[in-house]
């Protein structure tokens, strides 16, 4: 049994319809601790629409390979394209984290699967939401997930907010 933090966003579309499905159909893989989902600016030099993110923390029997392999089929479900590094998405998910059943973090340096997420560290739209779910989160490497959040820049932690829809 393994432990993976997986972090999930989307700009395209019916942005929380496909969070929601994401996540449903991540149950069927363990159980679930999902966040709230938060509105949030984008993230790297391609202008786009803002993002909804949301983090689920799940215990399940894949491995961090088997994990990476159930994020792809999650966007390619949701008819996720890579076409522009950074750009607009209908599903982006990230293997954030893996604890393998020895209790320890999986550590990769393979360019297709790096574990710890290499910037999770420095993204608020991961660390806050993360936080909300498991206020005792560590990111290996780099320590509590509230230190984290912490050390960032106030507007850019202020700029993760709860989203409630309209209606």
């Amino acid at each position: 049994m393994t432990r993976v933090v997986l972090s999930l966003g989307a700009n395209l579309g019916d942005r929380a319809g496909t969070l929601r499905t994401a996540l449903d159909a991540l149950a069927e893989d363990g159980a679930v601790t999902a966040s709230g989902l938060y509105e949030t600016p984008p993230w790297g030099p391609v202008e786009q629409p803002p993002y909804l993110n949301a983090v689920a923390v799940l215990d399940g029997d894949r491995d961090a390979r088997g994990w990476l392999a159930r994020a792809r089929e999650l966007e390619q479900a949701a008819g996720r394209t890579r076409e522009v590094r950074w750009g607009a998405r209908t599903l982006d998910v990230d293997v954030v984290t893996v604890t393998g059943d020895d209790g320890r973090p999986v550590v990769s340096g393979n360019p297709e699967l790096t574990l710890p997420h290499p910037r999770a560290h420095e993204r608020a739209f991961v660390l806050v939401p993360w936080l909300a779910v498991d206020a005792a989160a560590e990111l290996p490497g780099h320590g509590p997930v509230r230190d984290l959040v912490a050390v960032l820049d106030p507007a850019e932690v202020a700029a993760v907010v709860p989203w409630a829809p309209v209606g």
